[in-house]
């Protein structure tokens, strides 16, 4: 089977799943050399690697680079081409000249979070139209596949659920580097890690740290990524002394340490749909405590990642925390289930292999179709010459 994969963003979700498929079929990877070109090393060696320059949405240069791209892809006479993003405004121009293979667009948010700036300078009707043009849909569980179903008007049996893999690039650099953790020995670290926007709850973590006074002394809080500012949420804190920000871009060897030296990383949202954190904080085996939105309870309850509590609940939030902090038996079940789990089932070549037996379900079941349409061949011993097709 041969596969075309073509994306711009997420960047970590793009390699783990390229990565996760090139053991299991020919797989070719379209994707801008600006954002992968110091990846390369990351790649799986058995994948074809193609970087391309990759316009900005408002050049002039896309009907070019369009036209370029639909030649890749049909030069390399794909039996699957799969956009790992529905959020690339120009690739709906493209869509009608890759008409062919099996066309598989992954949505990974149905719906614009509040305050995602990022995904809101997309126009809403380009990421539906791209999901519409496709044969068929990834999300990345039940609750969404319900929800894609309805917002593109695709039929359920074209909407499909395949897990986020595991993000291991951070956890093998931590290992190639020997990173180890570099602080006093009384510390209990609270990781909150990625874009900070408001749906991701960030001041009910500031709130709970608050609830917990003195009850965890060593407690220390840490916010690293790029977004709205956390210090506009000073006030809201019990004591800013337990904080350390780490804001905008934060470098591979950075989140490597970061995660390194987490006792606890914590997804506090108010709403999502899935979290790549998630799937980050496993391949370093830290447990998580994250709130009962989108798919998180799903994926972590049944895989014993951690715990779940309700979202915009400091209380609760809290509670999980010290539970956690105070039983370092617990925490350490949990987080040998979150690196097995990493390792085993959500490992980016299990997820890979789905991917596969996903892609040959459905073009053995467009191939049924498609003979049920076609009429009989003149070359057919059945079919009597001067049947339909000698007409």
């Amino acid at each position: 089977m041969k596969v075309v994969l073509v994306s711009s963003e997420p960047v970590d979700f793009t390699l783990a799943f390229a990565n996760g498929l090139a053991p299991h079929a020919e797989t070719l990877a379209i994707l801008p050399e600006s954002r992968y070109a110091d990846l390369r090393p990351w790649f799986d060696p058995g994948l074809k690697l193609d970087l391309v320059d990759w316009p900005r949405t408002r050049s002039l240069r896309n009907p070019a680079f369009l036209a370029g791209l639909v030649g890749r892809i049909r030069a390399a006479r794909p039996d699957v081409v799969h956009l790992l993003s529905n959020s690339s405004l120009w690739l709906n121009a493209a869509v009608p000249f890759c008409r062919g293979p099996l066309l598989v667009t992954t949505v990974h948010d149905v719906v614009v979070h509040p305050g995602d700036r990022d995904t809101a300078r997309l126009p809403g009707w380009s990421a539906r139209l791209l999901a519409r043009q496709s044969d068929h849909l990834v999300v990345h569980g039940e609750s969404l596949r319900t929800a894609a179903a309805a917002a593109f008007g695709k039929p359920a049996d074209r909407v499909h659920v395949l897990s986020h893999p595991t993000i291991r690039r951070y956890a093998d650099l931590a290992r190639d580097l020997r990173l180890t953790r570099a602080r006093p020995e009384g510390d209990f670290v609270v990781l909150f890690f990625g874009r900070v926007f408001a749906y991701k709850g960030l001041d009910t973590l500031i709130r709970a740290e608050a609830a917990l006074g003195d009850r965890l002394p060593g407690l220390k809080v840490v916010i690293a990524g790029r977004g709205d500012d956390p210090g506009q949420l000073t006030h809201l804190m019990g004591n800013p002394a337990r904080y350390e920000i780490h804001r905008g871009h934060i470098a591979d060897r950075e989140t490597a340490q970061l995660f390194t030296e987490a006792d606890l990383v914590v997804l506090p949202y108010d709403e999502a749909s899935q979290s790549g954190v998630l799937h980050l904080a496993t391949s370093f085996g830290k447990p998580v405590v994250v709130t009962d939105v989108g798919e998180l309870r799903a994926t972590v309850e049944p895989n014993r990642l951690g715990l779940v509590v309700p979202p915009r609940s400091p209380d609760a939030l809290a509670a999980a925390v010290l539970r956690l902090a105070e039983n370092p038996a617990e925490r350490e079940s949990l987080g040998r289930q979150a690196r097995a789990w990493s390792e085993g089932d959500n490992a980016a070549t299990s997820v890979g292999a789905a991917a596969v037996s996903l892609y040959r379900t459905i073009l053995g079941q467009a191939a049924v179709s498609s003979t049920k349409r076609m009429p009989p061949s003149a070359e057919d011993p059945n079919c009597p010459r001067g049947g339909m097709l000698s007409k």
